[in-house]
């Protein structure tokens, strides 16, 4: 479904990916792992046509994706969640997934399906559908920042860090709403600092370290990479949570 190859990205003079290569199957959740600052948003960002590459490729579907804008990118099914809360605080839990389907245009038809489909999966924020989204806790203002993305009907679904700032449990809670979107035939490629949940939820793992891929395959394989992990582990430590 998806192919990065050859990926050389910067952020001005700052080289940030050596040639990365990444693979994501159709149907696929694909864990990517890595310390702070490693490059993992950046893939994302170079996906999602927000960062293009200085040198290589992005293959979607058989084609070439690089160049293209955000906007055309999106409409292709490729969707991003970004980390930390993407919720409009002052508009309430339904107003923000009708932002959420502005690629519906005028076809309200579709938007409206979509959002009722929506809170069949998020049944909480069909009960607080009218709540101001900025009074809710920090765990339901992440269901809605996925839920706005589950409203654009994704092929590819980006994740940026599901669980910054938050409780394992809810984490757990999260991963398990996207499990059930995956068995729909969405493909997930989830970026997530709490790898054992990461891992458990994912087929095959990526693990990025300045910049450098250091180990792809089957996630269970990366699991006993202690030399690895241990740096995910260190830098995760001290993350404040919250319910």
């Amino acid at each position: 479904m998806l192919r990065l190859e050859g990926i050389h990205a910067f952020y001005g003079p700052v080289h940030v990916l050596f040639g990365t290569n990444l693979e994501v199957g159709d149907g696929e959740i694909v864990a990517l792992l890595g310390t702070n600052g490693a490059g993992k948003t950046t893939i994302l960002r170079v996906i999602s046509g927000l960062l293009p590459p200085a040198e290589g490729d992005v293959i979607w579907e058989g084609e070439s994706i690089r160049g293209l804008r955000p906007a055309d990118i999106l409409k292709k099914g490729i969707v991003q969640m970004p980390g930390g809360r993407g919720v409009f605080p002052g508009m309430t839990v339904e107003e923000n997934l009708q932002m959420a389907g502005f690629l519906y245009g005028r076809d309200k038809k579709t938007r409206n399906e979509m959002i009722d489909r929506v809170f069949g999966y998020f049944p909480i924020l069909a009960d607080r559908r009218k709540q101001v989204a900025g009074s809710m806790s920090g765990g339901q203002q992440q269901q809605l920042t996925l839920a706005k993305s589950f409203v654009l009907n994704p092929k590819l679904l980006l994740i940026d860090e599901l669980s910054l700032g938050l409780a394992p449990i809810i984490v757990e809670q999260l991963l398990e709403i996207i499990r059930r979107f995956n068995e729909e035939g969405v493909a997930v490629v989830i970026v997530e600092q709490h790898v054992d949940l990461a891992l458990d939820v994912s087929s095959r793992a990526y693990f990025i370290e300045r910049g450098e891929i250091r180990f792809s395959g089957p996630a269970e394989d990366l699991r006993g990479r202690n030399d690895l992990l241990r740096s995910v582990f260190l830098s995760g430590a001290g993350a404040a949570t919250e319910g």
